[in-house]
């Protein structure tokens, strides 16, 4: 079931709820049972990022070519 994130806009706090989608947009109280709450903008991360990635970078560990790969450094 997809979690929703909320503000309470009397008291600030933040909470999530988890609900079927089709509820989504149905009002929701804070745990302090404020009414006045907002659904807030989910983000989620898709993908990783390079830094981890176990592939060699280019030119790295291939052998043939190049100057000193290829034995033109005397």
């Amino acid at each position: 079931m997809p979690r929703y994130e909320y503000r309470c806009r009397s008291c600030g706090d933040t909470f999530e709820l988890s609900r079927p989608m089709a509820q989504s947009s149905d009002p929701a109280s804070c745990p302090a049972g404020h009414a006045d709450t907002v659904k807030l903008l989910s983000t989620v991360a898709v993908g990783g990022s390079s830094a981890g990635s176990t592939a060699p970078a280019s030119g790295a560990g291939g052998g043939g070519g190049g100057c000193c790969g290829g034995g033109c450094c005397g």
